[in-house]
């Protein structure tokens, strides 16, 4: 009866945590993205740290200078790049329309269709069926609110850094138990060290996929090659399902600037082995198993974070599902739930079994 009772009591509160989490996505989701800029900040500016015999002579306050000016470079990049785009696509938007228009005709031959269609058949076909109008409102629209949403998650990010410098202070004053304080430093302490370690990493790692793409395509002549780069640095971050979009997309693009299917190939296979090698090698390589979480409880949590709050749920997953993972794992009726969701079925050193205080030389990782 106790055991059911637990049951229902749980799944109510699952149930009002998972509705509050829906309907409060507007705040929650620019709070997080803040919280996540700023452990990129904070794991590049240890990185810089770790820097062979330079790093010991740069002092940690101009690590983290030197961390958000890279940041703030990368964002001005990325909206400049951007801005940059959109006129020259209009620009050539009657070159890709005629080159778009053969390939869909030789396609149509390929595939024998009686009547080759033309610009006036597909207009007739798509448009009766697609509003323009609404969908050019839309995606403006949804610039817009990017912009907006960036300037909110900025400010987040702002007063978080700020926040670091009294964190430690009031970890220590939250409670009169020098055992509970312990406790509490220790789960801050593993999921600074996890996450940040994940997130620092990760953008690296995503940087270099970047840049080697870029090459890749510079090479190949594809256009507007740098804010494809860019794109699949941003989409490396999606698990599973970024690769597929950072092949997918340049791909589209080759396809409508490109008549060559020789070249097409081979511009997939030069970019799919890079994702391969990228993905497959040098992200276990670099970042073994930091995280330490199932690869089928990453899908699922892609799966219902992006039912919750859409694509930023998508980029979110993993780090949230790593800090439930470790929360989970210090309450004894939420442990075994912590264990399914790992890698290989064993916590991390830094968590212990519930009930195993720890000593009071635990403290929370310094920022």
């Amino acid at each position: 009866m106790e055991r059911f009772r637990a049951l229902v009591y749980g799944s109510a509160l699952l149930l009002i945590v998972g509705w509050i989490l829906y309907i409060g996505r507007d705040v929650l989701v620019p709070v997080f993205f803040g919280a996540v800029v700023v452990y990129v900040i904070v794991g590049l500016a240890h990185a810089l740290g770790r820097i062979p015999v330079a790093g010991r002579f740069i002092a940690p306050r101009f690590r983290t200078v030197l961390s958000i000016v890279f940041i703030a470079w990368a964002v001005f990049t990325t909206f400049d790049l951007v801005a940059a785009n959109r006129d020259k696509v209009l620009a050539r938007a009657p070159q890709y329309q005629e080159s778009l228009l053969a390939t869909i005709q030789k396609l149509a031959v390929l595939l024998r269709i009686e009547n080759e269609p033309t610009w006036a058949t597909l207009r007739r076909d798509l448009f009766s069926h697609i509003n323009i109008h609404g969908l050019l409102g839309s995606v403006f629209l949804s610039l817009s609110s990017l912009a907006v949403g960036l300037i909110v998650v900025l400010l987040y990010s702002t007063f978080l850094i700020v926040e670091l410098r009294t964190f430690d202070t009031k970890i220590a004053n939250i409670s009169d138990d020098p055992r509970s304080v312990a406790r509490i430093r220790l789960v801050t302490s593993d999921i600074n060290r996890r996450i940040g370690s994940y997130l620092a990493l990760k953008t690296m790692i995503s940087a270099v996929l970047g840049a080697v793409s870029w090459a890749i395509m510079l090479f190949f002549g594809l256009e507007f090659a740098a804010f494809w780069a860019v794109l699949i640095t941003f989409l490396n971050f999606l698990p599973y399902v970024g690769s597929f979009l950072g092949v997918l997309l340049p791909i589209v693009m080759s396809i409508v600037q490109f008549q060559d299917p020789g070249l097409i190939l081979m511009l997939l296979l030069a970019l799919s082995a890079t994702q391969f090698v990228i993905g497959n090698i040098l992200d276990p390589y670099v970042m073994g198993s930091s995280l330490n979480l199932s690869p089928f409880a990453i899908l699922i949590s892609l799966a219902v974070w992006s039912e919750l709050w859409g694509i930023p749920g998508a980029f979110l997953a993993v780090p949230i599902t790593a800090m439930l993972t470790i929360i989970l794992s210090e309450f004894p009726g939420t442990r075994a739930v912590a264990v399914l969701l790992s890698k290989d079925g064993r916590l991390s050193d830094g968590e212990r079994p519930p009930g195993q205080g720890a000593g009071n030389e635990l403290k929370a990782t310094r920022w």
